[in-house]
């Protein structure tokens, strides 16, 4: 009996086995008067073509907005979006920050609970009382 090939493709899994980045587009926000912006500009200028190289799957906009602060602000495939104050910061900063929004949840950040951990079931060792140790003989 001979062998033969499989005759069927794999067919995609909605995502099963496959990384999609949540981050889908991030807006880099400028202006090349105000001195807030000097870091801004020289990571512009410098090192932004690198990361956008880095990151294909990421979509990058760059908006000279005048009289106003530096700011990124990253988009997310659940609608959400986080912004990034980035006013008088260096480029290595500003590189720093676009790695915290790119890596980032675009979820909200949640309270942890005071007593995280709740249990329906009783001790197995019972109560502890000094009582109940064993007895010291004198």
């Amino acid at each position: 009996m001979p062998l033969s090939a499989i005759q069927k493709v794999a067919t995609a899994q909605n995502g099963v086995g496959a990384f999609v980045l949540p981050c889908k587009r991030i807006t880099l926000r400028y202006c090349d008067w105000a001195g807030s912006s000097k870091g801004m500009n020289a990571y512009l200028k410098t090192q932004l073509g690198v990361f956008a190289k880095r990151n294909p799957q990421i979509e990058f906009q760059v908006y000279k907005k005048a009289n106003d602060h530096p700011a990124i602000t990253a988009y997310y495939l659940n609608g959400h979006q986080k912004s990034v104050n980035v006013k008088n910061m260096a480029p290595e900063e500003i590189r720093e920050k676009l790695e915290l929004l790119r890596n980032s949840s675009p979820e909200k950040n949640k309270r942890v609970p005071a007593k995280p951990v709740t249990s329906i079931n009783e001790n197995v060792r019972g109560i502890w009382s000094p009582f109940h140790g064993a007895k010291i003989k004198i």
